[in-house]
Protein backbone atom coordinates (compact mmCIF):
# COMPACT_ATOMS: atom_id res chain seq x y z
CA UNK A 1 0.00 0.00 0.00
CA UNK A 2 1.28 3.34 -0.88
CA UNK A 3 2.16 5.74 2.14
CA UNK A 4 0.52 8.90 0.95
CA UNK A 5 -2.68 9.02 -1.79
CA UNK A 6 -4.15 5.54 -1.41
CA UNK A 7 -4.21 3.00 -3.67
CA UNK A 8 -6.23 5.00 -5.98
CA UNK A 9 -3.77 7.57 -6.48
CA UNK A 10 -1.48 5.05 -7.32
CA UNK A 11 -3.57 3.51 -9.55
CA UNK A 12 -3.62 6.55 -12.06
CA UNK A 13 0.00 7.03 -11.56
CA UNK A 14 0.91 3.70 -12.63
CA UNK A 15 -1.18 3.96 -15.39
CA UNK A 16 0.63 7.00 -17.13
CA UNK A 17 4.13 5.16 -17.13
CA UNK A 18 5.11 3.98 -20.22
CA UNK A 19 6.28 0.59 -18.83
CA UNK A 20 2.57 -0.07 -17.58
CA UNK A 21 1.02 1.33 -20.70
CA UNK A 22 0.07 -2.48 -22.06
CA UNK A 23 -0.74 -3.67 -18.66
CA UNK A 24 -4.58 -4.79 -18.08
CA UNK A 25 -6.74 -3.00 -15.60
CA UNK A 26 -6.98 -6.02 -13.10
CA UNK A 27 -3.31 -6.35 -13.60
CA UNK A 28 -2.63 -3.03 -13.26
CA UNK A 29 -4.64 -2.15 -9.75
CA UNK A 30 -2.30 -5.51 -8.56
CA UNK A 31 0.54 -3.14 -9.46
CA UNK A 32 -0.63 -0.25 -7.56
CA UNK A 33 -1.04 -1.76 -4.78
CA UNK A 34 2.36 -3.19 -4.01
CA UNK A 35 3.70 0.58 -5.14
CA UNK A 36 5.41 2.25 -1.74
CA UNK A 37 5.88 6.14 -1.83
CA UNK A 38 9.21 7.26 -0.61
CA UNK A 39 10.88 11.03 -1.02
CA UNK A 40 14.09 12.09 -0.79
CA UNK A 41 15.52 15.58 -1.29
CA UNK A 42 17.95 16.93 -3.66
CA UNK A 43 21.50 15.68 -3.49
CA UNK A 44 20.36 12.26 -2.01
CA UNK A 45 22.39 9.32 -3.44
CA UNK A 46 18.93 6.59 -4.00
CA UNK A 47 21.08 3.60 -5.35
CA UNK A 48 24.76 3.24 -4.50
CA UNK A 49 27.07 1.43 -6.98
CA UNK A 50 28.19 -1.95 -5.66
CA UNK A 51 25.99 -2.13 -3.26
CA UNK A 52 22.57 -4.74 -3.26
CA UNK A 53 19.51 -3.77 -4.22
CA UNK A 54 15.70 -5.51 -3.84
CA UNK A 55 13.59 -2.54 -4.89
CA UNK A 56 12.80 -0.64 -8.45
CA UNK A 57 11.82 2.63 -8.37
CA UNK A 58 9.87 4.91 -10.57
CA UNK A 59 9.92 9.07 -10.67
CA UNK A 60 6.36 10.31 -9.85
CA UNK A 61 7.93 13.48 -9.85
CA UNK A 62 11.74 15.12 -9.67
CA UNK A 63 14.68 14.41 -11.59
CA UNK A 64 17.98 12.09 -11.17
CA UNK A 65 21.01 10.77 -12.47
CA UNK A 66 22.57 7.52 -13.56
CA UNK A 67 26.32 7.18 -12.72
CA UNK A 68 29.03 4.72 -12.98
CA UNK A 69 32.72 5.37 -11.56
CA UNK A 70 35.53 4.67 -14.13
CA UNK A 71 38.38 2.65 -13.11
CA UNK A 72 40.26 5.92 -12.28
CA UNK A 73 37.45 6.25 -9.56
CA UNK A 74 36.25 9.11 -11.88
CA UNK A 75 32.06 9.56 -11.79
CA UNK A 76 30.83 9.29 -15.69
CA UNK A 77 27.05 10.37 -15.87
CA UNK A 78 25.08 7.77 -17.77
CA UNK A 79 21.84 9.53 -18.18
CA UNK A 80 19.34 12.02 -16.61
CA UNK A 81 15.56 10.33 -16.09
CA UNK A 82 12.47 12.43 -15.08
CA UNK A 83 9.23 11.63 -14.12
CA UNK A 84 7.84 8.40 -15.71
CA UNK A 85 11.25 6.97 -16.04
CA UNK A 86 12.09 4.29 -13.75
CA UNK A 87 15.59 2.62 -11.97
CA UNK A 88 16.73 0.06 -10.23
CA UNK A 89 14.62 -2.71 -12.33
CA UNK A 90 18.12 -5.38 -12.47
CA UNK A 91 17.87 -5.65 -9.02
CA UNK A 92 14.34 -7.53 -9.11
CA UNK A 93 15.96 -10.22 -11.73
CA UNK A 94 18.92 -11.20 -9.89
CA UNK A 95 20.54 -10.50 -6.38
CA UNK A 96 24.08 -8.81 -7.79
CA UNK A 97 25.13 -5.33 -6.69
CA UNK A 98 23.67 -2.19 -8.74
CA UNK A 99 26.19 -1.72 -11.59
CA UNK A 100 25.32 1.80 -11.60
CA UNK A 101 24.06 4.37 -8.73
CA UNK A 102 21.43 7.04 -8.73
CA UNK A 103 21.51 10.45 -7.47
CA UNK A 104 18.35 13.13 -6.69
CA UNK A 105 19.25 16.17 -8.59
CA UNK A 106 16.03 18.08 -7.19
CA UNK A 107 13.49 16.62 -4.35
CA UNK A 108 12.23 13.98 -5.79
CA UNK A 109 8.97 11.47 -5.14
CA UNK A 110 9.13 7.91 -5.95
CA UNK A 111 7.23 4.61 -5.97
CA UNK A 112 8.84 1.75 -4.97
CA UNK A 113 8.23 -2.02 -5.91
CA UNK A 114 10.02 -4.88 -3.91
CA UNK A 115 11.76 -7.86 -5.90
CA UNK A 116 9.56 -10.18 -3.97
CA UNK A 117 6.49 -8.32 -5.29
CA UNK A 118 7.54 -7.67 -8.44
CA UNK A 119 8.27 -11.11 -9.83
CA UNK A 120 4.89 -12.23 -8.26
CA UNK A 121 3.47 -10.18 -10.53
CA UNK A 122 5.52 -10.42 -13.12
CA UNK A 123 4.72 -14.52 -12.97
CA UNK A 124 0.56 -13.22 -12.69
CA UNK A 125 1.27 -10.99 -15.99
CA UNK A 126 1.95 -11.80 -18.97
CA UNK A 127 1.15 -7.78 -20.03
CA UNK A 128 3.12 -7.14 -17.57
CA UNK A 129 5.97 -9.39 -18.29
CA UNK A 130 5.49 -8.19 -22.23
CA UNK A 131 6.14 -4.74 -21.25
CA UNK A 132 9.30 -5.25 -19.02
CA UNK A 133 10.94 -6.94 -22.27
CA UNK A 134 10.01 -4.58 -24.52
CA UNK A 135 11.45 -1.42 -22.19
CA UNK A 136 14.41 -3.55 -21.29
CA UNK A 137 15.24 -4.47 -24.76
CA UNK A 138 14.89 -0.54 -25.66
CA UNK A 139 17.40 0.14 -23.39
CA UNK A 140 19.53 -2.23 -24.50
CA UNK A 141 19.35 -0.50 -28.24
CA UNK A 142 20.31 2.70 -26.29
CA UNK A 143 23.44 1.41 -24.76
CA UNK A 144 24.52 0.11 -27.60
CA UNK A 145 24.32 2.94 -29.55
CA UNK A 146 26.32 4.74 -26.97
CA UNK A 147 28.73 2.20 -26.85
CA UNK A 148 29.18 2.63 -30.81
CA UNK A 149 29.38 6.61 -30.57
CA UNK A 150 32.06 6.34 -28.17
CA UNK A 151 34.21 3.57 -30.46
CA UNK A 152 33.52 5.07 -33.40
CA UNK A 153 31.97 8.60 -33.76
CA UNK A 154 34.43 11.84 -33.45
CA UNK A 155 33.61 14.06 -30.70
CA UNK A 156 31.78 16.63 -32.52
CA UNK A 157 29.23 13.78 -33.57
CA UNK A 158 29.11 12.77 -30.04
CA UNK A 159 28.23 15.57 -28.71
CA UNK A 160 25.33 16.36 -31.55
CA UNK A 161 24.08 13.33 -30.79
CA UNK A 162 23.82 13.35 -27.08
CA UNK A 163 21.83 17.05 -27.54
CA UNK A 164 20.00 15.42 -29.93
CA UNK A 165 18.42 12.80 -27.59
CA UNK A 166 18.20 15.22 -24.51
CA UNK A 167 16.32 17.40 -26.07
CA UNK A 168 12.43 17.06 -25.29
CA UNK A 169 11.18 20.32 -25.23
CA UNK A 170 9.67 22.63 -28.00
CA UNK A 171 11.09 26.08 -27.96
CA UNK A 172 10.22 29.03 -29.22
CA UNK A 173 8.26 29.01 -32.97
CA UNK A 174 9.10 25.45 -32.89
CA UNK A 175 12.36 25.65 -34.72
CA UNK A 176 14.16 24.26 -31.90
CA UNK A 177 13.70 22.03 -29.34
CA UNK A 178 15.79 22.18 -25.65
CA UNK A 179 18.06 19.80 -23.83
CA UNK A 180 17.96 19.85 -19.57
CA UNK A 181 20.18 22.44 -18.03
CA UNK A 182 24.01 20.90 -19.09
CA UNK A 183 27.33 21.53 -17.79
CA UNK A 184 30.23 21.25 -20.06
CA UNK A 185 31.70 18.38 -17.32
CA UNK A 186 28.34 16.51 -17.71
CA UNK A 187 28.54 16.36 -21.44
CA UNK A 188 32.23 15.42 -21.27
CA UNK A 189 31.37 12.46 -18.97
CA UNK A 190 28.54 11.60 -20.67
CA UNK A 191 30.72 10.91 -24.37
CA UNK A 192 33.97 10.00 -22.81
CA UNK A 193 35.72 12.91 -23.16
CA UNK A 194 36.97 16.17 -21.36
CA UNK A 195 35.68 19.17 -20.42
CA UNK A 196 37.77 21.19 -22.73
CA UNK A 197 36.81 19.04 -25.46
CA UNK A 198 33.54 19.52 -25.11
CA UNK A 199 34.04 23.12 -25.09
CA UNK A 200 35.72 23.85 -28.20
CA UNK A 201 33.29 21.54 -30.09
CA UNK A 202 30.51 23.42 -28.18
CA UNK A 203 32.01 26.60 -29.47
CA UNK A 204 32.21 25.12 -32.88
CA UNK A 205 28.88 23.86 -33.53
CA UNK A 206 27.42 27.22 -32.39
CA UNK A 207 29.88 29.09 -35.31
CA UNK A 208 27.97 26.28 -37.66
CA UNK A 209 24.40 28.03 -37.06
CA UNK A 210 23.29 24.19 -36.04
CA UNK A 211 23.50 25.32 -31.75
CA UNK A 212 22.42 27.70 -29.87
CA UNK A 213 21.86 28.50 -26.34
CA UNK A 214 19.87 29.89 -23.50
CA UNK A 215 21.40 29.76 -20.04
CA UNK A 216 22.64 26.51 -19.33
CA UNK A 217 19.95 25.23 -22.12
CA UNK A 218 21.09 24.14 -25.37
CA UNK A 219 18.91 24.63 -28.05
CA UNK A 220 18.82 22.07 -31.55
CA UNK A 221 17.01 22.59 -34.50
CA UNK A 222 13.69 20.59 -34.69
CA UNK A 223 14.97 18.94 -38.40
CA UNK A 224 17.67 17.36 -36.41
CA UNK A 225 14.55 14.77 -35.65
CA UNK A 226 13.14 12.12 -37.66
CA UNK A 227 9.19 12.16 -38.69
Amino acid sequence: MTTSGGTRDALEIARGIPLFAQVADDDLEQIASHLIERRYPRNTTIVEEGLPGDYMYIIREGRVKVTKLSDDGRETILEFLDEGAFVGEMALFERAPRSASVKTLTPVRLLALSRIDFIGLLKRSPDLAMSVIQELSRRLRVINEQASALSFQRVKDRTKGLLERLARDPHGDGSRRRTPSLTHQQIADMIGTSRETVTRVVKELKADGWLEQEGKHYLVPTEAFPG
